[in-house]
């Protein structure tokens, strides 16, 4: 009898064991994201120089903002084999698995030919030390009223590009690429 309590009893805690979760696996937020890896483009040129680019981390994914100082520009943003420079065609090394071409249709120096926006150091136009999907951001060059800037990210993921207005009389052109599939 006391064999049997025993065996019962050793059933009932394995499959108790079984049925209890233990901690839950470290598993990335889903955020919904749909955008794909194709080619993204708008078409509008802008003779509004860029004045600025910037970087943020979200929990998604990590942006890449270009601030200009009027309208917004339109863009092509895709996946190459390497990025070039504009002009030279040279290739710009860049850091990651993937890298993104990204070009502003905006120039980056006003009429006169002055540079509206000078990057002090041409290979790391922005920090990303640390973010999730950025490796590198570095310059390519502004050419023919368009400027181009390559990133280099983890892996080929997901990503969008979008203009908003703001902030006062000027825009942005907005690069995001999320942190997974």
């Amino acid at each position: 009898m006391r064999r049997i309590f025993l065996l019962i009893a050793s059933v009932a805690i394995f499959v108790g064991l079984l049925i209890i979760p233990g901690p839950a696996a470290a598993t990335p937020p889903y955020c919904g994201l749909v955008w794909g890896s194709l080619d993204k483009a708008s078409k509008p040129m802008s003779t509004a120089p860029i004045t600025g680019v910037r970087s943020g981390r979200h929990d998604c994914f990590d942006r890449l903002v270009f601030d200009l100082a009027g309208p917004a520009a339109g863009y092509r943003v895709g996946y190459v084999e390497a990025v070039t420079m504009d002009g030279s065609g040279a290739p710009v090394p860049l850091r990651g698995g993937a890298f993104l071409n990204v070009v502003v249709l905006a120039p980056a120096y006003d009429d006169a030919g002055n540079a509206t926006y000078l990057p002090a150091n041409r290979n790391e136009l922005v920090d990303v030390t640390g973010y999730q999907t950025f490796r590198q951001v570095a310059w390519a060059g502004s050419f023919e009223g368009q400027t181009t800037v390559g990133l280099g990210v983890r892996g080929r993921l997901p990503m969008r590009a979008f203009t908003l207005d703001g902030p006062g009389n000027g825009s942005r052109v907005v690069v995001d690429v999320a942190h997974f599939w």
